[in-house]
C-alpha cells in the first residue's frame, strides 16, 4: 500500500524505514503521552506509556478510519535516551502488540522535559489512507 523507501547499499534499517512514499488522504496526530483518554497516567514505567501513547495513536487515527497500516511517520520525544535505549525489547514487544509489523519513518528525540510532568515519551504520528481503488 505504502512504498518503503530504501537505497540498495544501505545496511537494512530494522524496526524502522528510512522512508515511505504514499498517496492518499494525510492524517496527524497532536503529540500522544502515555495517558488515558481520561488524561490519568496510570504508569510512571517508560514502556507502559509507550504502548499508552501508541494506543492513543490508534485511538486517534480510527477516527479518521485510518489502520496502524496507514501510518507513514513516529517522531518520538523522550525524557531520557537511555531509558529508551535499555528498554528496547519491551519497546519492541508494545510495538509488535499495539501497531503490529509495519515500520514507518521514524525519529527519535531526546527532550529536557514535556508539558506533562509524569510523561516520558511523547509521539507524534503522519497517516496516509490509500485513496479507494
Amino acid at each position: 500500500m505504502h512504498e518503503v523507501l530504501h537505497p540498495s547499499n544501505w545496511k537494512a534499517a530494522r524496526g524502522y524505514a528510512n522512508g515511505i512514499a504514499a498517496e492518499g488522504r494525510l492524517v496527524f496526530t497532536g503529540g500522544m503521552v502515555g495517558w488515558t483518554g481520561d488524561c490519568v497516567f496510570e504508569t510512571d514505567d517508560f514502556v507502559g506509556q509507550v504502548e499508552q501513547a501508541l494506543r492513543n495513536i490508534v485511538a486517534v487515527l480510527a477516527e479518521a478510519g485510518a489502520r496502524p497500516e496507514h501510518l507513514v511517520r513516529l517522531t518520538w520525544y523522550v525524557t531520557d535516551k537511555a531509558e529508551y535505549l535499555s528498554n528496547l525489547k519491551g519497546l519492541g514487544g508494545v510495538y509488535k502488540d499495539v501497531i503490529g509489523r509495519h515500520y514507518p519513518a521514524m525519529a527519535l528525540v531526546q527532550v529536557v522535559a514535556l508539558v506533562e510532568d509524569r510523561a516520558k515519551v511523547e509521539i507524534e504520528a503522519t497517516a496516509v489512507v490509500p485513496k479507494e481503488a
